[in-house]
């Protein structure tokens, strides 16, 4: 909140304020002590209006200090009623939504019951209708009942009409197992069969086969015979002509052997030359 604005008093308010007037002089007339005195005067006058208006605005500001306060209570007290709505209002908020919700649960269990009801109508229908067909399909029986009583009565060998049909059930079942296990060997016999004729035709071709190898074996080993024949008798050149080649390189050696002799023996040139160092020889040749 603003203050109000603080003006000075001039002097003729400060006069008329005090409800006396001051005649007017020239101040060039008067002397200073009664100039000083005049502006003394003046200021304590300045300063008491100064303290009058101090004095008005302290109580002012405590009056708005007084009145701050009750506006912050009015203020906090309306907050606290704003809060008491709020909390009224999320109070009937909430009652009004339980009160909602338990109806719409209402609803939905009367709809659930509705309908469980109309299936239990739909399940006594369907079960009086099959009471109905069970009761046709007895009495479209009974005539099989007269005679299974007829055949019990001839045959006399059975206590009632149950243990028959269970020895006659037996029977069928026995019968039909006996069936099935003949159907089973059936189909084992012709599966053992196909794979017999799958043996023999494999068995017929690895023959095919093995005779077709047997006859490129057979062709081979001719063809190896050959080669072996081709290569004994080159093997066998190949050995006499090393031989021949021993005996000429033997013969040859022996000639250079004598050479080396006849030469060292005539030039008078000592032998430190090896016997068979045949290069070195020939070189000292």
């Amino acid at each position: 909140m603003s203050l109000p604005r603080l003006s000075l008093p001039s002097q003729a308010e400060s006069h008329a304020a005090r409800g006396r007037t001051v005649p007017a002089r020239d101040p060039a007339t008067l002397l200073p002590s009664t100039r000083v005195l005049l502006k003394r005067r003046e200021v304590a006058e300045v300063e008491r209006e100064l303290q009058n208006r101090r004095e008005e605005i302290q109580q002012r500001m405590q009056r708005l200090a007084q009145r701050r306060q009750q506006l912050a209570q009015r203020e906090q007290q309306r907050r606290d009623a704003v809060l008491r709505f709020d909390a009224f209002l999320k109070a009937v908020a909430a009652r009004r939504e339980r009160a909602q919700r338990r109806a719409g649960e209402e609803r939905v269990r009367a709809a659930a019951e509705r309908a469980e009801a109309a299936r239990l109508q739909r399940e006594l229908a369907g079960l009086l209708r099959d009471r109905e067909r069970l009761a046709r399909r007895l009495r479209s029986l009974r005539p099989f009942g007269d005679y299974l009583r007829d055949v019990l009565a001839r045959m006399g060998q059975f206590q009632d009409v149950p243990a028959m049909l269970v020895h006659f059930g037996v029977l069928v079942w026995v019968r039909a197992a006996l069936a099935r296990e003949a159907e089973a060997g059936q189909e084992r016999l012709a599966q053992g069969r196909a794979r017999l004729q799958r043996y023999r035709q494999e068995t017929s071709t690895e023959l095919l086969d093995t005779k077709d190898k047997l006859a490129r074996l057979h062709t081979r080993l001719e063809a190896a015979c050959q080669d072996v024949l081709q290569w004994e008798s080159c093997w066998t050149h190949i050995q006499s002509t090393a031989t021949q080649k021993t005996l000429l390189l033997a013969q040859i050696k022996l000639a250079v052997l004598n050479l080396f002799q006849l030469a060292t023996a005539q030039l008078r040139i000592p032998t430190d030359r090896a016997q068979e160092d045949t290069k070195a020889q020939l070189d000292m040749v």
